[in-house]
């Protein structure tokens, strides 16, 4: 089992919450990062996500590169596209985006990958991929040209969460989107988690430490927080490691 993914079933063994920071190439100044990360670092962070829906060939080569000199926390792929792609990341997460049905999104883009990752030394976590409804239209949605699955919906939610378990996924991520109006509601998570045997990331809409304590209380392993660090890094005075 590669290291990424085995230290990530330790912690959750161990009863540790994990969270991740999203960084997206395409919104963040490489000049910047030096004091940005000095503030991850500071925090509770304990992983690193790098990608975006629209990312320019290179850029996220050049931040990962930078990400690498700033921390030692764990860099993971989280791509929107083929180009995002690198090995100087630790990990890539695979996803399928198994809330909608776009070919091109459930299985097209893994395999005009697989000639790349052949040849890369880059631990490939495959992942279950569900946009829900957040109150807006996001970038994964305009990019996939899916419709996100309605909050309400939570039976379904749940069948296609366990589908991605039963089809081999090593993850499930429940994703609002970038800016999202309504984070993942906690009776989703937690019906979520209730039927699933792997780890459950969930990510958009946090803005506070509130709700990211009730993400967790819900059955999230995994939290993500970038947009919210983005518009506030003063929310990084709330999760430091210390608090």
């Amino acid at each position: 089992m590669s290291a990424v993914y085995k230290n990530i079933l330790s912690a959750i063994d161990s009863g540790k919450k994990l969270l991740a920071v999203l960084i997206d190439p395409d919104k963040f100044a490489v000049e910047s990062l030096p004091d940005f990360m000095a503030k991850v670092n500071d925090s509770l962070a304990t992983h690193i996500f790098v990608g975006g829906s629209t990312v320019e060939d290179e850029e996220t080569d050049i931040l990962v590169e930078a990400i690498k000199r700033c921390s030692n926390l764990p860099v993971v792929l989280f791509p929107g596209d083929v180009t995002q792609i690198t090995e100087k990341a630790d990990a890539l997460l695979f996803l399928s985006l198994i809330s909608g049905r776009d070919p091109e999104y459930l299985i097209g883009k893994h395999v005009e990958s697989v000639s790349k990752l052949r040849s890369l030394d880059l631990e490939v976590i495959p992942t279950g991929y569900l946009l829900i409804e957040n109150g807006k239209e996001t970038a994964v949605q305009r990019v996939t040209e899916t419709k996100p699955m309605p909050r309400a919906d939570i039976q379904n939610i749940v069948d296609t969460a366990k589908a991605g378990e039963l089809l081999g996924m090593k993850l499930i991520y429940l994703e609002a989107g970038s800016g999202a109006i309504h984070s993942i509601a906690p009776d989703i998570i937690s019906s979520v988690k209730t039927d699933l045997n792997i780890p459950l990331i969930v990510g958009g809409g946090i803005r506070t430490k509130e709700q990211l304590q009730l993400a967790y209380n819900a059955g999230a392993d995994m939290v993500v927080i970038g947009t919210a660090f983005e518009q506030d890094e003063a929310f990084f005075n709330e999760l430091k490691s210390d608090n």
